[in-house]
């Protein structure tokens, strides 16, 4: 089970209503399945329909992840107007990335006065299983 401390879950959703309209991603970094830092990364598609982590600010949180003993439990990103579920898009891209150990978060604004926060993984077939997912 994937489990975000509350204020790691926050963050996520103050970082998704501050690049509003576009997506926001990001890293969540710890160990095992256990969320202890947040990578706030940013859109270089700059685009209300998909992400592009900024390839210099992924390397130095993979480089300063590494250096604190973590490594990168999920990727993070927004939907600004849709439910908290992988595009096709998503998966395609996870797909390319080959990234398929680690968990993908999703924060939906579909209804900014209640986001909504879900867990899933990809994968090498593209299918998508939500995961257990504890905030707090």
């Amino acid at each position: 089970m994937l489990s975000i401390g509350k204020q790691f879950a926050d963050e996520m959703v103050k970082h998704s209503l501050a690049d509003d309209p576009n997506e926001c991603c990001g890293i969540l970094a710890g160990k095992s399945d256990q969320v202890l830092h947040l990578y706030r990364i940013a859109n270089a598609a700059k685009s209300p329909y998909r992400y592009l982590m900024d390839p210099q600010e992924f390397l130095n949180a993979d480089l300063d992840s590494e250096r604190n003993g973590w490594k990168f439990v999920a990727f993070y990103h927004s939907h600004t107007h849709s439910p908290a579920y992988p595009s096709m898009t998503d998966v395609r891209m996870a797909l390319q990335s080959g990234y398929l150990d680690v968990h993908y978060v999703l924060v939906s604004l579909e209804n900014k006065d209640e986001p909504q926060i879900k867990a899933y993984r990809i994968d090498e077939e593209g299918g998508v299983t939500e995961q257990d997912l504890q905030i707090g």
